[in-house]
């Protein structure tokens, strides 16, 4: 027989632990309630595919991810992925934010084992409750050798999905997790991991990115476009303290004159300035909607403005070289 392996669990909280007073209860209820004890408690099969144990990381609703606790996670998925005892980690989290959580893994976590992040799109008391399944899958995905070297993934739905690709998508659907324009990794069905993609992009034991050490990660923030938009919030941004701005234009990146001088100005005071689109998918063209080159601006390649700004704070603990900065952006 063959031996099953060793799964760590670790919650963060979110939908998944969520609890409400009705079964017909999806939304308006109270996120990240229950425990990671009793999470495994409610999916007793997992037991019979792995060899589980759980800690709970924090116990929060996912709009309250913040950079503290990302650099917590990440030091302890590396620290716990050293021990050749464990063959893998499930991460329990909200789906608000997990895309960028899965995304800080990707670029932070140094080991080809596998990091499954899963949240559900409903509490674990509604009657149709997408949770326990999502994570047995998790956990079948984390013990899966055909999830070695595959950087950090998100399995929702029976999806698989790369940690760089993956968006929520919808408010309510459990269907909510989308690769835009760029598809998902793969399927997960009755235990088994079926990939036909690989990622591309650098990861994990690849990536040049290193939190040992680091304290603080830098502020970076993001401004949004749209018809009639002012230069108010680069400008406060740049007055708090930002060493980084994301800005999600129109279309390929666009920038009305407005913008455009804050951003300049912005970037006159050492701001690294990057181009993103609130468009959901598509490749920002460098040199497209601005002259990139001259403003000495970084483009986020297919890089959504919430991934972009993940990747920008942790190019930011390296270097301030736009050049340099610009590279990562097109490898990572």
């Amino acid at each position: 027989m063959e031996k099953l392996p060793n799964i760590i669990i670790l919650a963060t909280g979110g939908t998944i632990a969520g609890i409400a007073g009705k079964t017909t209860i999806t939304v308006g209820y109270t996120s990240a309630a229950i425990t990671v004890e009793t999470l495994i408690e409610m999916v007793p099969e997992i037991e019979t595919i792995a060899n589980i144990s759980g800690q709970q990381v924090v116990q929060i609703s996912s709009q309250d991810m913040n950079n503290e606790i990302w650099l917590d996670l990440g030091k302890k998925v590396n620290e716990l992925l050293s021990n050749p005892d464990i063959d893998g980690i499930v991460i329990t989290h909200g789906t608000d934010t997990m895309e960028e959580t899965a995304y800080y893994l990707h670029l932070v976590v140094k080991s080809e084992k596998p990091v499954v992040l899963v949240g559900a799109m409903r509490p674990s008391t509604a009657m149709s409750a997408d949770g326990p399944n999502n994570l047995y899958n998790a956990v079948a995905l984390a013990g899966s050798k055909n999830a070695w070297r595959k950087g950090v993934l998100i399995v929702m739905n029976d999806t698989i999905h790369s940690a760089r690709e993956v968006t929520k998508a919808s408010t309510f659907l459990t269907d909510a997790f989308q690769a835009p324009g760029l598809g998902a990794l793969g399927y997960i069905q009755s235990n088994v991991a079926h990939f036909y993609k690989e990622p591309t992009g650098r990861h994990t034991v690849n990536s040049r990115f290193n939190t040992e050490g680091i304290d603080e990660l830098p502020k970076v923030d993001i401004a949004y476009g749209y018809a009639n938009v002012t230069r108010v919030a680069i400008d406060a941004f740049v007055e708090t303290g930002s060493q980084g701005v994301i800005y999600a234009g129109t279309g390929n990146g666009s920038l009305t004159d407005e913008v455009m001088d804050a951003l300049i100005e912005a970037r006159s005071n050492d701001v690294i300035v990057v181009r993103s689109t609130r468009v959901g998918s598509g490749l920002v063209a460098r040199n497209g909607e601005a002259d990139d080159d001259m403003l000495d601006f970084v483009v986020s390649d297919t890089l959504n403005p919430q991934k972009a700004r993940v990747l920008l704070l942790l190019a930011l603990t390296q270097t301030t070289d736009t050049k340099e900065i610009q590279q990562m952006f097109y490898e990572y």
